[in-house]
């Protein structure tokens, strides 16, 4: 499953920039895509980018004190389906992050504390501070945004070069820790930073694809929990907002995909077989 994941990683992370024109004439898409948002953060800015980014949009109509109900509506259905699934098998940043992790070196767990920090970042830097300062916040930091936005710019336009300040120092130092941090930590700005899989995460619970963990199948030898990009203890809640649904542990024969109808049958099939347990 990991493998066929990372394909489909390279393989969104290429198609959702793949306007490669822009480095050539210097100039940001206006194709009719540019309109759509993506389901992933991928910076508007990138020379190659088709799409829009979901956060960067919800920052621009907090601005102009307006409500994104297109993007809201577009990303409550897409979590109503699959949930925080998009973070796992698309975003280019997080399939960044996986694979600076595969890097040797020493490796450590982020204490699950510091994971809610990702609500206050959705809430603090992209709605209350772009409407009440009317700046986009949360873009002016990004590291993602820094990495396929900033520094391309920065290389291809003698302009943007004479335009650096001391803004563009502090977005490269937060990019450059979280490239450190991903070497020996699973996803770090996926746990502890994202607006967008905050967002997603929300649905999680309820949404129509989930996983299923059957605790009479396991044998408590934490491999989900080593194979998981977001370190996640399975048997402690298989549908927590921290799960991005890459499906990487349903390897496990304990745990497998399911739809809230058959989730729900799997349910009432254990209940039932326990019954007749206790009344025989």
């Amino acid at each position: 499953m990991m493998r066929l994941r990372r394909y489909f990683q390279l393989g969104t992370s290429l198609g959702i920039n793949s306007w490669f024109e822009g480095f050539t004439s210097k100039s940001v898409c206006q194709l009719q895509t540019k309109s759509i948002c993506v389901p992933v953060l991928n910076c508007y800015a990138c020379p190659s980018a088709l799409g829009s980014c979901p956060i960067g949009t919800i920052q621009h109509f907090m601005v102009v004190h307006a409500i994104p109900y297109y993007v809201l509506g577009f990303l409550g259905l897409i979590g109503t389906m699959i949930g925080r699934m998009p973070c796992g098998t698309m975003c280019p940043f997080g399939f960044f992050q996986d694979l600076l992790y595969r890097v040797r070196s020493l490796k450590i767990r982020i204490p699950e504390f510091m994971r809610p920090f990702r609500y206050a970042v959705l809430v603090g830097l992209v709605i209350i501070l772009p409407w009440m300062t009317a700046e986009n916040w949360f873009s002016k930091l990004c590291p993602m945004g820094t990495l396929i936005g900033g520094l391309p710019w920065v290389t291809i336009s003698e302009d943007v070069r004479s335009m650096i300040r001391d803004l563009f120092w502090i977005k490269i130092s937060m990019l450059i820790f979280f490239v450190a941090s991903s070497v020996i930590a699973k996803r770090p700005f996926c746990q502890i930073i994202c607006p967008l899989g905050a967002f997603f995460g929300l649905f999680n619970r309820f949404s129509l694809i989930r996983l299923k963990w059957v605790p009479e199948k396991c044998t408590h030898c934490r491999k989900c929990q080593e194979i998981c990009p977001m370190d996640i203890k399975v048997w402690e809640g298989e549908n927590t907002g921290n799960c991005i649904r890459c499906l990487d542990c349903t390897d496990c024969e304990a745990i497998s995909v399911c739809t809230v109808f058959t989730g729900a049958r799997l349910a009432a099939d254990r209940r039932e077989q326990e019954i007749s347990t206790e009344l025989v």
